[in-house]
């Protein structure tokens, strides 16, 4: 099985929400359809999905603030977990940071999500010692 990765086309969104909903990214604070329009009305190159055939099986959303990159709805459908495709998206997802000069990328995971917290440590990512904070700026419900 060959992996296509390519930049989100419109006509993706169907398939992306599907997708992450499969994965249990969608919670009840953030509407994904407000996040892909969020997503696409900045740097819209770096949301990129995964293509078996034409069947989408994974996703990276990505930013660059200047500082550091971020990336968000990593996700890779079930049936085709453990087989490298969530590896080889965030392999891409380097390289276009490199590209741009990014020096870390940051990634957010929730601490009851061991599976990705493993996968992150089994690419080389390492837990830093910090505490995230935020502030709801605009509810998405």
């Amino acid at each position: 099985m060959n992996l296509i990765i390519r930049s989100f086309r419109k006509s993706d969104r169907d398939g992306v929400t599907q997708l992450w909903n499969e994965c249990d990214l969608v919670v009840p604070w953030n509407n994904p359809q407000r996040d892909i329009e969020r997503k696409l009305s900045v740097q819209p190159n770096l949301f990129l999905i995964g293509l078996i055939k034409d069947e989408i099986i994974a996703t990276a959303m990505v930013g660059y603030d200047g500082h550091r990159g971020w990336v968000y709805y990593l996700a890779v459908k079930p049936k085709y977990q453990n087989n490298g495709f969530g590896k080889l998206i965030m392999e891409e997802v380097e390289k276009l940071l490199i590209k741009m000069g990014c020096p870390k990328i940051d990634i957010m995971v929730r601490k009851t999500n061991l599976d990705a917290i493993n996968f992150y440590k089994s690419i080389d990512y390492d837990v830093d010692e910090v505490i995230t904070m935020s502030k709801r700026l605009e509810l998405d419900n």
